[in-house]
């Protein structure tokens, strides 16, 4: 990674700390960074941008502030995933991001949490077979 990527991801590191919730972790993923506390990945760093974790509760919010969706070519074709572009606000001080990163927080907790209440429900095929 470049120096400029080094002190953005520091910068960003700074923003986020804003939440409180625990120790912002940044590791390299996919080229880029991603941000978690806890192992919960809320924010990543992809394209020199900051993109927040966003989901069908906070999508709106992000949406009506002029945030673009994140999105990547591959195979061909045009895609998206669950992470909407910071608010240029938030960028300013880790007050201003506090909100968005809360949001961005949350829906990361809601995704953990739809992960393993799937892992403790067994398939249907998996009842049928025991029955």
């Amino acid at each position: 990674m470049s120096q400029k990527h080094d002190e953005f991801r520091d910068y960003c590191i700074e923003l986020l700390s804003g939440l409180r919730q625990g120790e912002v972790v940044a590791k390299k993923m996919f080229g880029g960074t991603g941000f978690s506390i806890d192992g919960n990945t809320f924010a990543i760093i992809a394209f020199e941008a900051l993109w927040l974790k966003v989901d069908e509760v906070s999508k709106a919010k992000f949406a009506d502030a002029k945030c673009q969706i994140f999105t990547y070519e591959a195979d061909g074709k045009l895609r998206t995933m669950n992470y909407f572009s910071a608010p240029e606000e938030a960028m300013e001080s880790a007050s201003q991001m506090r909100p968005w990163a809360l949001l961005a927080w949350e829906a990361a907790l809601r995704a953990s949490a739809a992960k393993a209440s799937k892992k403790k429900t067994p398939s249907v095929a998996r009842k049928l077979a025991s029955s």
